[in-house]
């Protein structure tokens, strides 16, 4: 068959494939599920495990070493017949917190950790490109198997440049496969029919040559025995260790690699479909295992010395003539790889996107991400550039490698690299023990060991690892050698790099969880996963009479800012009808705001926080009182535990003074919201009546007058008002001008006495100073200082209650800063009043005596931050006492020197 007929055949394929997906998502967009839900379909599309490796290489790797192929079927057998309740439990927390990837889930698990989510993404990704590598290979080689120089057809390039087509068509067919549209779900319910579709093509492909090669080409089972009895297979040479090793890293891949994880636990759609896949993905597996080894003795016996065993699939039916049967087998393999790369693509590019663009993208544009097409955009468009970055990578590898390499050697690099991941996964749902930093820690150190004494070395003559490296160590340190670390000679590669990887990860994972303590967020992530079973919704159901609004409002002001979260609250409140700021948290409101959160985070992220707080995923109230109750489990942690309880106590009080403080600020906003219309509204109607009075034309002259100082005085007033306000308003800005220069803090304060005399003058007022520690020169701008003074000298003389009242200014150097102390001999201000008196509008006395708006403190408090100081109420000075602090000289500001 000629090159451009094996692509005619690879693209209609292709279509159909497309077809079967289109169909199917259009179904879902229905709500015509219930096909989609068949547990056959979840079954068959569970094998993405078999990729090109396990339909090409398994053949080969019989051929080269016997019994061992089994392996790489055993590992998933024994992991779907005894551990299911493994993966049911992975499914149970997958669906309950909406869990996207592995990443996701290893996040979610230890205090919902960006950090950690971008580790083993990049872990993924870079154990992920030797399998890329791996399907560019198998597509490559199968299609120089095809290629001829027919006249119909036109000769195959060089196999780099068609590795590069292939990969470049299966980037663009991932894209249209698995990033036409963001679900809330990320479930691909076309993409998950499609690869069930190919399930079949590569099974009956297989099962199809094992019948022609036993019956078509041997005389039925008895001959084939008596051939495999003759055949170099039957030389099995079984190494227990190794036997052992690869099973297990052929069971770890299986609930670790992304596009396992993707299938298994991301797109299930019923938990119930595990019972159903429990026996019968083995009897898959089995099925594709049960020709292997005949094929590989058949393709021993009867192709010539040094052909490739991994294309006796192809090589034998070729052989015999039978052209039909080969191109059945080609487009096997052909599902094999693109359904492996599909769906790996889908789930690396959607840990990428969720983990590493989209959170970097936010944190640099908050302003703008408020609209929900930009977000999604975004989403869209990082999925697909990273589905071109990961394809470019494998095509990378395979060109470094030199894509000589078994196929059955990179599959291994691949499954060793996602092992990594176990200790922390299996911890997190296990041991609520485990910590962020040991998790953190056991990743990095074993992915480390893992890239040194596998990875790099099997890139061949690339430069990134030299090969001095390898022959003798690093500088010549012999048990640094990456296949000889700590000195341990003889171990077969995957073996050796296996055992000190997850070895050391293991171990770190243990020591530095039990050394560390999990934060709150942490331990009741770990209740959550631990004891996933236990959270029915009935121990739930306390949690499910809906969140407080406060909690919902304080969520989205963190997400939306404050002004537009407010806005959005206090809309639904008018639109419920009620005279208040926050709604009533009924479901359709609750269903509005997580739309409105979604286009700032994604609609999967939006339902989970909702969820969370409104009881849809919230911990159940036994797993509260288990936490809780962790304090007699482990003495060790008793002193650690009792620290965090009083910084819990701590924070608690804390929470009740803001919440205490925000009351009386709402009281005061109410009370200034009448005071301000009362103090516009009095001068403003004066000024209006005596106008009008002024009109009258034979108004005498002395009542002119008169009338006209009173529309001045009122006039002034209002201006005075004004211009408080645009001051405030400007310094809370930081838009305020500076004049800074040098002044003596002196000569400030007497400016400041003299100007603050004319506040009650009819009145005794004595001020005590220490002269000679006044002398200071500081670098400030002295009228905005002297306005804060003036204001504390006025407030004192307005409001000490004492019989003789006295104000001492006492001045001290610390350091680089100045402190100015004002304490007055008056009865001071009540305790419950002292966390308001800095804010704006508060009054704490009748609007007859304070004569002002209260803006003045506030203004003072704004003044001292533009200034590089602080101003703050002194309790304890047995009358009213303030301290002002600035530094005497502000940094990176230019001065000018006194004239």
């Amino acid at each position: 068959m000629g090159f451009n007929s094996l692509v005619a055949v690879c693209v209609g394929y292709v279509i159909v494939l497309f077809g079967v997906a289109f169909l199917a998502e259009q179904r879902a967009g229905r709500n015509r599920l219930r096909f989609l839900r068949s547990p056959w379909i979840y079954t068959l599309s569970l094998s993405i495990y078999c990729t090109a490796w396990t339909f090409y290489g398994a053949v080969g790797y019989a051929a080269r070493s016997g019994l061992e192929f089994v392996t790489i079927y055993l590992g998933p057998t024994l992991v779907f017949v005894g551990w299911w309740w493994v993966l049911r439990k992975l499914v149970r927390i997958g669906r309950t917190h909406r869990v996207t990837s592995i990443a996701d889930l290893i996040s979610s698990r230890y205090g919902k950790s960006n950090a950690l989510g971008v580790i083993v993404t990049v872990m993924s990704v870079a154990a992920a490109t030797p399998y890329i590598a791996l399907q560019l290979q198998s597509v490559t080689l199968s299609f120089g198997v095809f290629a001829s120089e027919a006249p119909e057809g036109w000769a195959l390039p060089d196999q780099g440049a068609t590795a590069l087509w292939i990969a470049g068509g299966l980037a663009l067919f991932t894209i249209l496969f698995g990033t036409r549209n963001l679900d809330a779900n990320e479930r691909h319910h076309g993409v998950v029919t499609a690869i069930a579709l190919e399930a079949v093509v590569k099974l009956v492909a297989l099962i199809a040559v094992g019948v022609f090669v036993v019956w078509g080409m041997g005389d039925g089972v008895v001959d084939m025995l008596a051939r495999i009895d003759a055949s170099t297979i039957s030389e099995w040479n079984l190494q227990p260790g190794r036997f052992a090793g690869l099973t297990f890293v052929s069971a770890a891949a299986v609930l670790t690699l992304p596009r396992m994880f993707q299938v298994l636990v991301v797109e299930n759609v019923d938990e119930r479909h595990l019972a159903t896949a429990s026996w019968a993905f083995p009897g898959y597996l089995m099925l594709m295992s049960l020709f292997v080894v005949p094929i590989a003795a058949m393709g021993l016996e009867r192709m010539p010395v040094g052909a490739n065993p991994d294309l006796f699939v192809l090589t034998l039916p070729l052989s015999q003539g039978q052209d039909k049967l080969a191109l059945l087998a080609f487009l096997g393999g052909f599902s094999s790889a693109t359904s492996m790369v599909i769906v790996a693509a889908i789930a690396l590019s959607t840990m990428v996107s969720n983990h590493i663009v989209t959170p970097l993208w936010l944190a640099q544009r908050r302003s703008s991400t408020r609209e929900t097409g930009d977000v999604r955009g975004l989403v869209l468009a990082s999925r697909r550039l990273s589905i071109i970055a990961v394809l470019s990578m494998g095509y990378i590898y395979y060109r470094l490698s030199g894509g000589s390499e078994a196929l059955a050697s990179i599959g291994l690099i691949a499954f060793v690299g996602a092992a990594q991941v176990l200790p922390a996964l299996l911890g997190g749902i296990f041991w609520r023990g485990a910590t962020h930093l040991g998790a953190t820690i056991g990743l990095l150190i074993g992915f480390a060991l893992w890239g040194y004494t596998l990875f790099l070395p099997s890139v061949g003559n690339s430069g990134l690892l030299p090969q001095s490296v390898l022959d003798v160590g690093p500088l010549g340190l012999g048990w640094l050698r990456p296949h000889a670390l700590f000195g341990i000679e003889g171990l077969d590669p995957i073996l050796h790099a296996l055992f000190w990887s997850l070895l050391f990860n293991a171990l770190a994972f243990l020591i530095f969880s039990m050394l560390s303590f999990p934060g709150p967020m942490e331990r009741l992530q770990g209740v959550a996963f631990v004891n996933i079973f236990d959270q029915s919704p009935a121990t739930r159901s306390w949690a499910q009479g809906g969140a407080e609004a406060e909690d919902l409002l304080s969520m989205s002001q963190r997400i939306l800012g404050a002004q537009e979260a407010q806005h959005f609250f206090q809309a639904q409140a008018a639109a419920q009808g009620k005279a208040g700021f926050l709604p009533d948290t009924t479901s359709a409101f609750t269903a509005r705001l997580e739309r409105k959160l979604a286009g700032s985070v994604g609609a999967a992220t939006a339902h989970a926080m909702i969820a969370q707080l409104t009881g849809g995923s919230s911990v159940s109230m036994q797993d509260l009182i288990a936490v809780a109750g962790e304090t007699a489990e482990a003495k060790e942690y008793s002193a650690r535990l009792e620290a965090k309880s009083d910084e819990l106590a701590k924070v608690a009080r804390a929470l009740r003074e803001a919440n205490d403080k925000l009351r009386d600020l709402s009281v005061q906003k109410d009370a200034f919201l009448s005071q301000i219309s009362h103090e516009l509204r009095t001068p403003m109607t004066s000024i209006r009546a005596f106008s009008e009075i002024l009109m009258e034309p034979d108004l005498p002259d002395a009542m002119r007058a008169q009338y006209s100082e009173i529309i001045h005085e009122e006039a002034r007033r209002l201006t005075r008002l004004l211009d408080d306000l645009l001051d405030l308003s400007v310094l809370e800005n930081r838009r305020a001008q500076l004049d800074i220069s040098v002044v003596n803090l002196h000569d400030l304060i007497n400016r400041a006495v003299q100007a603050a005399s004319a506040a009650r003058p009819e009145r005794s007022f004595r001020i005590e100073r220490d002269f000679p520690t006044e002398h200071i020169p500081i670098f400030t701008d002295a009228d905005r200082l002297v306005q804060v003074l003036i204001n504390l000298i006025s407030n004192a003389r307005k409001y000490c209650e004492a019989e003789r009242p006295v104000l001492r200014i006492e001045v001290k150097k610390r350091g680089k800063r100045v402190q100015i102390d004002f304490i007055d001999n008056g009865a001071g201000i009540p305790k419950e009043s002292q966390k308001l008196i800095f804010e704006k509008f508060s009054r704490l006395t009748d609007q007859s005596r304070a004569g002002g708006a209260g803006l003045g403190l506030a203004i003072c408090r704004e003044i001292m931050v533009n200034l590089g100081g602080s101003i703050d109420y002194l309790p304890g000075q047995g009358g009213a006492g303030f301290r002002v602090s600035l530094p005497l000289r502000r940094q990176g500001v230019q001065t000018k020197s006194p004239t």
